[in-house]
């Protein structure tokens, strides 16, 4: 065995270690096999890591296959949609993408042998029929009528199925195995049924689909797997799995390895109710930034390390938990303090007019990109009119408020200090102008016998540019909305607030889609990646500097 870096030890890697000191196996080939039929979400993307990063570690390969069993749920785009997302997490799938399309002809084959041997049948019951028959977890299922019909018969009607003479629903094929099992996938499973749908690869070319769990063993051995990574869901699948590989003509038998699937507060990761938000447009779209899909965390401005470095942390166990959101906001908090370059934007703009300064003046000013990091330097534009953020202005405040106060001083960051003197109020009481003087002398140094006791950020008014900012929050309010029988009442209603009149610095007049920034004294932002174009500025804010929503939870907790 070549040597491997070395990793934090986990279960799994424990066993592939084993089987390569053992001579089991002298590579590893895994694989990642999501339906096309939804966007990967959050949970995905731990099991995306884990799959190409144990291929990677171990120098081996990595499928990626597509389970297109299930043609009235799928869609092209989707396929191409994660395909986009796994390589933007920074992975590369080993050769053409797989399908399991691709082995229909194979898996009917498979079907008819299972039928010759006296291990399938062809049962004519009723779906509701075969939930009846197959009994609960007290009390053991009983025989199908069609269990024992014979072999030619059942290959006769299995070859008419195909050929399209029955309708949905009339009868399938079912694996012989013991309908007394304490374990219920066990009961003679569906293996096969009729679904008279066009597939988007195949077309019209089969009426008849195989069920996942006959397909996908199938799949694992035909593509020479050797350790199949499955969350925990699965656990009670494998002897099914193991069970369908014994019996056919094959000779390669991957191990079904199960682990904890990623569960995150506040956020759902069931498809079948990510896709209820999108149909009853609770969220803009699959890709929505407040969704937990990849592609809406990419959209948002979340960073593929940031995820990456998340599902590092949460680790591999067989232990059933819940990450906090923390925990991921806090990993793309980390990278983007180190790699996102620093700007000011003004979200709530009110114009402030430095009554000493000349009308036509305009200085340029020099700033770093990043106060630690090695990235350059911008010009910021200095004017008589300014605008600063509404909320970093009190006509009197006490002594706590750091920020600008009628007859007080503050520092406009990497400028000159000034003083509020005065303010102009609209007819509806709304401060509409505050007037202020300058410091001439106070450019990189502060004024004689005096320290202002703040900093704050701003934008000249003639040199800055609109801008729309989404402030996007956690789409849930609850940290279990998956527990709650109505989805939509546990939605955070504060989830978007949309800024239509904000102003960012000049330096980002051409900024490129999906370039982040910390906007100084305001969080991280990233320029959207559909709508961010030249002459049409749009943010959306990444996540704040700080986790506000620890302080939040701790308050509710302390009250109760």
């Amino acid at each position: 065995m070549s040597e491997s870096p070395v990793k934090p030890k986990n279960f799994i890697r424990q066993i592939i270690d084993s089987d390569l000191d053992s001579g089991k196996h002298q590579s590893v080939v895994t694989r990642f096999p999501p339906e096309p039929n939804g966007f990967l979400h959050v949970g995905h993307a731990k099991s995306i890591c884990l799959n190409f990063g144990v291929a990677g570690d171990y120098r081996g390969k990595c499928n990626l296959r597509f389970d297109d069993t299930n043609p009235a749920k799928e869609e092209a785009a989707y396929a191409e949609a994660i395909e986009d997302d796994v390589r933007w997490l920074g992975f590369e799938w080993d050769g053409e993408i797989r399908h399991a399309s691709d082995y229909f002809e194979q898996l009917y084959t498979y079907a008819k042998e299972l039928i010759e041997k006296g291990l399938a049948y062809v049962d004519e019951l009723t779906p509701e029929q075969i939930r009846e028959y197959r009994g609960t977890f007290e009390v053991p299922g009983k025989n199908s009528p069609f269990r024992d019909r014979p072999k030619a018969e059942s290959l006769d009607l299995f070859q008419r199925m195909r050929d399209g003479e029955f309708a949905d629903g009339k009868m399938c094929v079912r694996a012989k195995i013991n309908m007394a099992s304490p374990n219920i996938n066990m009961r003679d499973p569906v293996i096969y049924r009729i679904k008279h749908q066009h597939h988007h690869r195949t077309g019209d070319a089969w009426c008849i689909y195989p069920m996942y769990d006959f397909t996908h063993c199938i799949s694992d051995a035909l593509e020479g797997i050797t350790h199949s990574l499955c969350t925990l869901e699965f656990e009670d699948h494998r002897p099914l799995y193991d069970w369908v590989l014994d019996n056919i003509s094959i000779d390669c038998h991957p191990q079904q390895i199960e682990f904890s699937r990623l569960n995150l507060e506040h956020t759902v990761t069931s498809k079948r109710k990510l896709n209820q938000l999108v149909t009853e447009k609770h969220v803009d779209g699959w890709d929505d930034p407040r969704m937990p899909t990849i592609s809406g965390m990419r959209r948002r401005g979340f960073t593929a390390a940031a995820i990456r470095d998340m599902c590092e942390r949460v680790g591999v166990t067989k232990k059933v938990n819940t990450t906090e959101m923390g925990v991921l906001e806090n990993c793309v908090r980390e990278d983007l303090d180190r790699n996102a370059q620093r700007a000011m934007a003004v979200l709530d703009p009110v114009k402030v007019i430095l009554t000493n300064y000349p009308e036509d003046k305009v200085e340029e000013l020099s700033a770093p990109n990043h106060p630690k990091e090695d990235m350059g330097e911008r010009t910021l534009y200095m004017s008589r009119e300014v605008y600063i953020d509404r909320a970093d202005f009190r006509e009197e405040a006490n002594k706590k408020y750091k920020r600008l106060v009628l007859g007080k001083s503050v520092r406009l960051r990497n400028s000159y200090v000034i003083t509020a003197t005065d303010v102009i109020k609209n007819e509806n009481g709304d401060i509409s102008e505050i007037h202020c003087t300058y410091d001439p002398d106070t450019l990189g140094k502060n004024p004689e016998g005096q320290k202002p006791k703040g900093v704050i950020h701003w934008v000249s008014a003639s040199h800055s540019l609109p801008a729309v900012v989404r402030l996007y929050d956690r789409l849930f309010n609850v940290a279990n909305p998956g527990a709650m029988d109505d989805l939509a009442s546990a939605l955070n209603p504060d989830s978007l607030t949309i800024l239509e009149n904000a102003r960012v610095e000049k330096s980002l007049a051409e900024v490129e889609p999906e370039t982040r920034f910390q906007f100084e004294r305001e969080g991280y932002f990233c320029s959207d990646r559909y709508e961010c174009k030249s002459g049409n500025l749009v943010f959306n804010r990444t996540v704040t500097l700080r986790d506000s929503w620890a302080k939040i939870e701790s308050k509710e907790q302390n009250a109760q």
